[in-house]
């Protein structure tokens, strides 16, 4: 039902292509505070802009930086927003959940479960290897991460998932009218998007398997509880318990989080165990709590066009 929201006769594709471009453009216009404040910093400075992007996340103080960084996902949003309702002539609820309004018991428990998983993992390997972590706390600049982080971080991760999980998995929907080929694509495009992350740079582009199996991951728990509040749960925490407990000098962003990983990155069991073990479990937990049956025609169906008027019923509610 989820995805049968978005299939309209007059959602033709390029509709969606047109709307994608339009949120990208909304996210460039967004950089442009952090762009203008990289660009002022180095004039005032004699230096030249920088020539890659690891490069000007580093100019300021981490707080600034993900306070700056972040000011484009509000506008992507807003673009998503706008595209939604009056390209589309649809309502925001109906790209996040089939049911009447969003589940926000679903949202925290997803949060909460990875959160704990988290933390979990990340207490195992600093036991096995408390030699590769120091102590990185400091209290006036961690409590304001944890402000920002609390804000921000959230709006991040929520417009990645409106744009992969809602927009786009309805696009494709629209334009293959079967399950299967949106929960492909977008997990794939979702993997490609961080292609260009210093993580793949440092790890080879075997840490894709992890992207774009966690794009999988996302898309199979919005299809099987047809709505994408655990994903948003699961992202909120996955970025922001991350920002928080540990940085390192090659992640995308430093923050002034708890811990620092001083070690070399490599890609080795952290990259292939979430997908091939922890996922799965966290897929049984879900299914068992939320009594998830049909999973088959639910990831690899056909779209049931007479359920059409009932999705028209809920777009313009």
């Amino acid at each position: 039902m989820f995805l049968e929201q978005g299939v309209k006769p007059e959602n033709k594709f390029w509709k969606y292509l047109i709307g994608s471009v339009f949120i990208i453009t909304a996210s460039f216009i967004g950089q442009i505070p952090f762009s203008a404040a990289v660009l002022l910093k180095n004039f005032k400075d004699k230096k030249g802009f920088p020539t890659d992007n690891d490069a000007a996340l580093k100019i300021f103080e981490p707080n600034l930086t993900l306070f700056l960084v972040m000011i484009s996902f509000l506008f992507a949003f807003a673009g998503i927003y706008f595209v939604v309702k009056y390209l589309h002539n649809q309502t925001l609820l109906s790209v996040t959940t089939s049911r009447a309004k969003v589940d926000w018991g679903r949202i925290a428990f997803s949060f909460l479960l990875w959160a704990f998983f988290s933390i979990i993992s990340f207490s195992v390997l600093y036991f096995q290897s408390p030699e590769e972590f120091v102590w990185n706390f400091k209290l006036i600049p961690f409590l304001i991460l944890v402000v920002l982080g609390t804000v921000l971080i959230p709006i991040q991760t929520s417009t990645e998932e409106y744009v992969f999980r809602g927009y786009l998995m309805q696009g494709f929907t629209n334009l293959a009218r079967n399950k299967w080929f949106p929960l492909m694509m977008t997990s794939v495009i979702f993997g490609s998007m961080h292609i260009l992350n210093p993580e793949v740079e440092k790890m080879g582009y075997v840490v894709m398997v992890y992207y774009i199996g966690t794009g999988l991951f996302l898309g199979v728990i919005t299809l099987m509880d047809e709505g994408m509040e655990l994903a948003l749960g699961f992202h909120a925490a996955n970025n922001l318990v991350g920002a928080l407990l540990v940085t390192s000098d090659w992640s995308v962003f430093q923050t002034h989080s708890i811990f620092k990983d001083m070690s070399e990155p490599s890609a080795g069991a952290d990259v292939i165990l979430p997908v091939v073990i922890v996922y799965p479990i966290l897929l049984f937990i879900f299914s068992k709590k939320y009594k998830w049956t049909n999973w088959k025609e639910k990831l690899t169906g056909t779209i049931d066009e007479k359920n059409n008027e009932t999705a028209e019923f809920l777009n313009l509610n």
